[in-house]
């Protein structure tokens, strides 16, 4: 495919999945004081009890413009397919306020793309919510099975969705480090971000990677603690759901953690879907969806 059809592609991909209204959750709850640390949750449509819960990670180049409206659709998919479904809120970058890292503020020039995530704060609020879900599902979604936990997030939020399995097996002295596994059945990661060498290399996203972890000497101690790609093995159940045709984030970072991942001694699932790009995978009215769905019920029920 040419890189002009390339592009026109991904325009009409990018069009279809945003021209959803936004699906208003049934319930929300704060896990923080902030006002993005909320989770919004969706009871499953067809009123079952004992649905296994999805905790759902938005994606957007961890960036503030693109927040957990875009994928209500996809959580009231999935809630149609019979699931309860969390989708998380969370701290990201470049809202106007200057950044804080290590003391000295980071802006974009005006007019740029905004930063990529806050650091620790992207963070330290994945790790709050993923901490409080059984509790604040258990009295949100009273019929929630919180035994059941699968974790998805497309593009950054398949990311964070693979950082949050993998918490059990960051440095020692992290302060997001788990004593244990988290009671998980799987992870399904949508067109991730994977692994940050190959996504750096890439310029994934306007050089988010970079952005995220800071350009300077933090860089590697950062991304010891953040990059999927070096937190293996987890010993959770893993698939990934990728598009042949994404050029938002190529299917090169997916491969690249499912080979890491296989040199530490562990299988992750890769499912790569012929003629899709990077946004079918969270579009209700794709086909790609339904496989989506599909992946996320094998590791739940």
């Amino acid at each position: 495919m040419s890189d002009s059809a390339a592009r026109d592609r991904d325009v009409a991909e990018t069009e279809s999945a945003l021209a959803h209204p936004e699906v208003a959750p049934d319930r929300s709850a704060a896990y923080g004081n902030h006002p993005d640390q909320v989770v919004d949750f969706y009871a499953p449509r067809d009123g079952r009890t004992g649905a296994p819960l999805v905790v759902l990670l938005h994606g957007g180049a961890w960036r503030a413009p693109y927040d957990r409206a875009h994928v209500s659709p996809l959580a009231d998919f999935l809630a149609r397919r019979g699931f309860a479904v969390a989708s998380v809120e969370y701290r990201r970058g470049g809202d106007g306020i200057p950044q804080q890292r290590d003391g000295a503020e980071s802006t974009r020039a005006s007019g740029a793309d905004p930063v990529a995530g806050r650091w620790p704060e992207t963070f330290d609020d994945v790790a709050a919510a993923m901490d409080a879900m059984p509790v604040l599902a258990a009295r949100e979604l009273p019929g929630a099975d919180v035994r059941r936990i699968v974790v998805t997030g497309h593009s950054a939020g398949g990311h964070l969705a693979l950082w949050a399995a993998a918490r059990h097996v960051l440095p020692e002295g992290s302060p997001w480090r788990l004593p244990a596994p988290p009671p998980l059945r799987g992870v399904v990661a949508l067109a991730p971000i994977a692994d940050f060498t190959v996504a750096a290399e890439l310029g994934v996203c306007g050089g988010a990677v970079a952005q995220l972890l800071g350009e300077d000497a933090s860089f590697e101690d950062r991304a010891a603690q953040a990059d999927p790609g070096v937190l293996l093995p987890t010993g959770i159940a893993t698939a990934i759901v990728h598009g042949v045709e994404d050029i938002v984030v190529p299917q090169a970072v997916s491969e690249a953690y499912v080979d890491a991942a296989a040199r530490s001694g562990e299988m992750v699932g890769l499912t790569l879907l012929g003629g899709v790009g990077h946004f079918p995978l969270i579009d209700p009215a794709a086909d790609a969806c339904a496989v989506v769905a599909e992946e996320i019920t094998q590791l739940a029920w």
